[in-house]
């Protein structure tokens, strides 16, 4: 019933941007703030556990309203958005095979606080466009972690680390030979992803790519060697290896 209102509404409401609040293209993000965002270069924003990690914009301005926007303030029409500019830019990381895709999953708690697991509805918008399978139940947060936001490299690592599990009772699993393709909206230490990529690893998944919306600029260039050696020491004593950035 809420969708039918909803679907009412676009009919009869001129759609304003979301961004800057014009209504000239009735669209939720309008081409001038389309072009303010800005575009990250075909590498990788990150090599985690020997792992390719790509980026696609820079964390500001209309990225971060967008995300917040979904994340706090139930703007699901943002997830769409999102989808589409990671969609748009996939090809030019080379991510055009079929992929089980894993959104990062959040806790429980945070769940049933926030309502859902914004990850998991721009996997799903995503998965619309390239057609491949969503396994949002395969990994669990089994730890309620505190927020990674504000805290110190090393800090980050020992908050994420044992926060991600397989879920035994899903019958919804990737096949071990699938290319897994971890989607989350930001990335910054890489002490998330490092973490997931250690419990796909050690569950016999071997064939990892992170793809993520957005990293913040001060994360753009190298990470600190005092950074480098935190996070490579949790890597060493929880993977046996070495996790690069």
């Amino acid at each position: 019933m809420i969708n039918i209102f909803e679907k009412l509404l676009d009919l009869i409401y001129i759609q304003p941007c979301y961004f800057c609040g014009s209504s000239k293209e009735d669209k939720i993000i309008c081409s001038d703030c389309y072009k303010k965002i800005g575009f990250l270069s075909s590498d990788p924003a990150r090599i985690v556990v020997n792992k390719k990690v790509y980026a696609c914009c820079k964390y500001e301005n209309i990225i971060k309203n967008a995300i917040h926007g979904l994340k706090y303030h139930k703007k699901k029409k943002l997830a769409k958005i999102i989808a589409k500019i990671m969609f748009d830019s996939r090809e030019k990381f080379g991510l055009n095979e079929n992929y089980a895709i894993i959104p990062v999953p959040i806790h429980k708690s945070r769940r049933k606080e926030r309502g859902y697991n914004h990850t998991e509805i721009i996997a799903k918008e995503y998965a619309k466009h390239t057609g491949d399978t969503v396994y949002e139940k395969f990994l669990l947060r089994i730890k309620d972690t505190q927020k990674q936001y504000g805290l110190k490299t090393d800090e980050r690592i020992k908050n994420i680390t044992g926060a991600f599990g397989l879920n035994e009772k899903t019958e919804n699993m990737p096949d071990k030979n699938s290319n897994i393709l971890i989607l989350d909206d930001i990335i910054s230490t890489g002490a998330t992803m490092s973490e997931m990529i250690r419990v796909l690893k050690e569950n016999g998944y071997e064939n990892i790519t992170g793809y993520v919306l957005s990293m913040p600029d001060f994360y753009s260039g190298n990470l600190t060697d005092n950074d480098k050696k935190t996070i490579e020491a949790v890597c060493v004593n929880t993977d046996n290896t070495s996790c690069g950035m």
